[in-house]
This record gives C-alpha cells, sequence and structure tokens, in this order.
C-alpha cells in the first residue's frame, strides 16, 4: 500500500528531477509499483499534491512561531514580521519545489489552486493577529476596511514571495529587506493615522457640504 509520505516524496523527485509533471496519475502509479486507485485514496490530482505541501510549508511556520517563548509578548506587528521571516527561512529548504510550482500556477486574478488551502490558513493566522491588534488599540477599527486588512498580508506575502524567487543577493537580503519595509508599510497604514483624518475629513464634508 503506499502511503501518503511516499506518494508525495516521489511526485516532488519526478518534477524537480524531470522539469515536469507525470504523463498522468497512470503512469506514476505504474512507474512507482502501486495501483492507481492507492493515489486517489490520498490526493485527487497532482495539484492537490503541491497543494499539500504548501500548506504544510505554511502551518509548520504557525507552529514553529508560536511556540516561541516570547510570542504572547509580541505586538501584531511583531508576530507578522516574526512569520515571514520564519516562513522564508523554511522556503530556502524548498526552494526549487517553489520554483517549479510557481511556474505552473494560472495566471489571472484568482488563488491558484496550489495555494487555495494556504491562502485560507494563513488568512484564520493573520485574522487572529489583526483582532489582537485590533483589541488592544494597536490598529484602527475602520468601517469596511478593517476587514481587509487579512488581504493586505496576503498580497504582501504573494509580493515577497515573487521578489524572492528573483533575489540573487548573498543570504537573500534583499527579500528579508522587502519584508521588514513591506510588513511595517502594511502595519502603519493599519494604524490610525493620516489616512483616519482623510476619512473624517471626507465623512464631514459629505454630510455637511456636499448635502
Amino acid at each position: 500500500m503506499a502511503s501518503k509520505q511516499k506518494i508525495q516524496i516521489a511526485y516532488l523527485d519526478y518534477v524537480l528531477s524531470e522539469g515536469k509533471r507525470p504523463a498522468s496519475v497512470f503512469a506514476f502509479a505504474k512507474k512507482h509499483k502501486f495501483a492507481e486507485e492507492e493515489f486517489y485514496q490520498h490526493f485527487a490530482s497532482f495539484d492537490a499534491i503541491e497543494a499539500d505541501v504548501w500548506a504544510s510549508l505554511f502551518i509548520t511556520t504557525i507552529a514553529e512561531v508560536k511556540a516561541q517563548e516570547i510570542w504572547s509578548q509580541y505586538s501584531s506587528r511583531e508576530k507578522a514580521l516574526s512569520f515571514f521571516y520564519s516562513f522564508f527561512e523554511l522556503l530556502k529548504s524548498k526552494r526549487s519545489f517553489v520554483s517549479y510550482s510557481i511556474g505552473n500556477f494560472k495566471k489571472g486574478l484568482q488563488t491558484p489552486v496550489q495555494l487555495q488551502e494556504s491562502k485560507s490558513v494563513f488568512a484564520d493566522f493573520s485574522d487572529e493577529l489583526i483582532k489582537e491588534g485590533l483589541e488592544s488599540g494597536e490598529l484602527a477599527e475602520r468601517k469596511f476596511l478593517s476587514d481587509r486588512y487579512q488581504d493586505a498580508l496576503w498580497f504582501q506575502l504573494i509580493f515577497v514571495l515573487n521578489f524572492w524567487l528573483k533575489d540573487h543577493s548573498a543570504g537573500f537580503e534583499k527579500t528579508d529587506e522587502a519584508i521588514e519595509k513591506g510588513v511595517n508599510l502594511s502595519f502603519d497604514l493599519f494604524q490610525q493615522g493620516p489616512l483616519d483624518s482623510i476619512l473624517s475629513y471626507g465623512k464631514f464634508v459629505f454630510q455637511n457640504v456636499m448635502k
């Protein structure tokens, strides 16, 4: 009986060696001497294998950062930075897979099928950070906008991911800089600041001048 781990390892070895997917699940199963139905007991498709690898990277990173003794003392901003740094440190061991998998993402505005589960995992994590920030007053509560904070962090992650793949600096120093500047900018915008004054003034003008 082919285990989930055996199938995943065999698939990753194939795509990273050949630079392409197997011709079919049947051909893949035959090459590795297990029945085709054994594959479908664990995965619905090759996309599902890649989705599982991606999700495990997110889940592992979240578990690792939350296990830090100082985690409970971090602000929401510091927790986000800790996740980003840890995530991209973990990705170093999977760079070939990441490069291959992203190369197979379908172009468009929708989240690639390989990242849909990961996005859900990240959304739960970032929603937790944002709620903590709103409750502590670290982040500004804005009607309609605060519900989109987690989307901003996801887009920030995707931006850094693509930046990292093109980063040829020693030790990926430029990526670390992109993380620092990008996450800090996001949280600067999430906090009370000039944007709130603009929104408040716009509301005032609409209610008292534009009538």
